[in-house]
């Protein structure tokens, strides 16, 4: 007999068909998610080989379409990144927010090469078609165009509104904005390759044929042409001048790196960066870099080596094997140090006294094509093949 509160004698309570208002089926084992693990998947990314990825990340850029070639941060305020993309834009973007500033238009190919000028007042875009735009900061306004051969890197003056540019026709341009004189430095391949010297007197260029030249930008003169069989025998892909102005450190596809006296133009050793487990692999040296703080030289390798090298004995130090080819290295200006960029999409730092890595950052779902670090050394930006730029924060106690 049940009582007038609809439990029965027991306690247990009975349902009267008539006040079922609806039924709600669940599937078997359909169980609630917990809310822990909605945190932990927002962290995630799904990498290019479906695993699950850790997001280091602080920003995530998501503004381009199709996939981002190159970045740099703005060197004055260090608040603002320029990323070009295969999607045919430039865009200008706040690194705390993520929120574009300024879109380069116009440009007829993907855009491969950005810089800011010394002191961010100018931005300087490149497209593949050879399409050359440079945009005033402030005002968001192009000032200034130039059509001519594919380009393969641009940079700008250390000290002053020169911007260099090298194209796949042999030809370096360097103009001085915003009035656009203009100078040009001939060579006899595609120059795929150039740095400035620190002191912003001379470029130091390489070249597909495998030559390395250096030139005074004042006169235009070229001051040495190092060629023939002491040389690289194949194309230059990467070059960097170390402070002092006195020694230059090339990168070839034939698996070696070059000390060069600047000074002199006289080679001072040949590296060889081959890797007898490669199992006669393809392989060149991608990306090149001078320590300021060590007298140490680095080679990052598309098979994945970063090999560190003592200069003055000129001897190999350690071998730093990464897991996919690495495209672009830097070294710490502050530190032994030494970040990495992989198409794994890994970023890591080794130290290279002692070859340990110290740190990695992922996040990257494809494979990272550029990265850059601010100058106060706070913050990486980094971009890829995911069509991401991705901002990390490099603040630590140990920096």
């Amino acid at each position: 007999m049940s009582g007038d509160n609809g439990e029965d004698s027991e306690g247990e309570i009975e349902l009267n068909p008539e006040d079922v208002v609806d039924v709600i089926e669940f599937p078997e084992n359909d169980v609630p998610p917990d809310e822990s693990e909605d945190e932990d998947a927002d962290e995630m990314e799904v990498g290019a080989e479906g695993d699950a990825v850790k997001d280091d990340s602080v920003i995530v850029f998501r503004n381009h379409k199709d996939s981002v070639f190159a970045v740099q941060v703005d060197p004055k305020t260090r608040s603002l990144a320029v990323t070009g993309s295969q999607d045919d834009k430039a865009l200008v973007w706040n690194i705390s927010t993520g929120s574009v500033v300024m879109e380069c238009t116009g440009h007829k190919d993907s855009v491969t090469s950005v810089g800011f000028s010394h002191d961010s007042m100018y931005i300087a875009t490149a497209d593949m078609s050879g399409l050359i735009k440079v945009w005033k900061t402030e005002t968001k306004e192009e000032i200034w165009s130039f059509e001519g051969g594919e380009v393969e890197w641009l940079k700008w003056h250390t000290m002053a509104h020169v911007l260099l540019v090298g194209t796949s026709d042999g030809d370096v341009w360097m103009w001085k904005m915003p009035d656009a004189d203009c100078k040009m430095f001939h060579h006899n391949s595609s120059v795929l390759s150039g740095q400035i010297t620190s002191d912003g007197k001379r470029l130091c260029t390489g070249c597909e044929d495998g030559t390395v030249k250096i030139w005074d930008l004042k006169s235009g003169e070229s001051l040495h042409t190092i060629s023939g069989h002491e040389a690289h025998t194949s194309s230059v892909l990467c070059v960097d001048c170390h402070e002092d102005n006195t020694l230059l450190l090339t990168g070839s596809t034939d698996q070696t790196a070059k000390l060069i006296n600047t000074q002199t133009g006289k080679i001072i050793t040949t590296l060889n960066c081959t890797d007898e487990t490669d199992d006669g692999e393809e392989n060149s040296v991608e990306t090149v870099g001078l320590s300021n703080i060590f007298p140490y030289a680095a080679t990052g390798c598309m098979n994945g080596s970063l090999g560190i090298w003592d200069i003055p004995s000129q001897s190999l130090r350690h071998h730093c094997k990464h897991e996919a080819g690495i495209v672009k290295l830097k070294w710490d200006s502050i530190s032994p140090l030494i970040y990495t960029a992989s198409l794994d999409g890994i970023i890591r730092l080794w130290d290279a006294r002692s070859s340990a890595m110290v740190s990695q950052w992922t996040g990257h779902e494809a494979e990272i094509l550029d990265f850059d670090i601010s100058k106060d050394g706070n913050v990486m930006i980094s971009c890829g093949e995911d069509c991401t730029a991705r901002v990390f924060s490099l603040h630590s106690p140990d920096r």
